[in-house]
């Protein structure tokens, strides 16, 4: 009985963690997606997700629909980037502090000038610039998805792409020093070239989901 007891919370905790990723992956989905995507009823899902819920791992807000009752879109918290890889935050966000103390904010900004460069210079590598955009932005997104960062690109009807990131394994450093993110945004630009333009939609420390950079060309 005990075994049986024991496999039914395995699966349930399995089944959950499946939820928080599909969640990360597909930003707010109401019980009816997340049931399809997974196979089960919408009842099981709601109790994974109330389940969830008490853990302060997911939140909701209620979307109106045209018939019926509003629907449950639900959503990670910033409490849920704790199951996902940090990039040994603690240490990264120590470090920062320690480089602040020794050089001062004009030495560490010169320190972040040149790890941008080295990114700069082997995302250059990864995605060249002789590489037609949506190539050159999937290569990019691959490279990435390799680091942590869960990218994706879009492609809009408007011929302008989203390069769409989930995850960022450097939050809780960019939380204590503002210039990895702007860093982020200006190598972004110097990787994809001055025919391009880039700017920043969504931002993971404001809206706590995912950070969406709008790319399109300009000449």
């Amino acid at each position: 009985m005990k075994n049986n007891s024991h496999g039914r919370e395995a699966n349930a905790e399995k089944t959950r963690r499946t939820i928080v990723k599909l969640l990360k992956q597909q930003g707010p989905s109401d019980a009816l997606q997340l049931s399809t995507e997974l196979g089960i009823s919408r009842m099981a899902v709601r109790q994974h997700l109330y389940d969830l819920h008490e853990q302060q791992l997911v939140t909701f807000e209620e979307e109106a629909r045209a018939m019926g009752r509003p629907a449950k879109m639900w959503r990670l918290t910033q409490e849920a980037n704790r199951l996902f890889p940090d990039g040994y935050a603690d240490l990264t966000v120590n470090l920062i502090d320690s480089m602040r103390e020794a050089f001062g904010e004009e030495g560490l900004e010169k320190l972040l000038e040149i790890r941008n460069r080295k990114q700069v210079v082997e995302y250059k590598k990864k995605a060249p610039v002789h590489l037609p955009l949506n190539e050159q932005l999937q290569a990019l997104a691959e490279q990435r998805t390799a680091e942590g960062y869960m990218a994706e690109i879009i492609e809009n009807a408007d011929g302008t792409y989203y390069f769409v990131e989930k995850h960022c394994p450097i939050c809780e450093a960019a939380q204590v020093c503002s210039g990895l993110c702007s860093k982020e945004l200006e190598m972004l630009q110097l990787v994809l070239g001055n025919e391009v333009i880039v700017e920043r939609k969504e931002h993971m420390l404001t809206s706590g989901s995912r950070c969406v950079y709008q790319i399109q060309r300009c000449c």
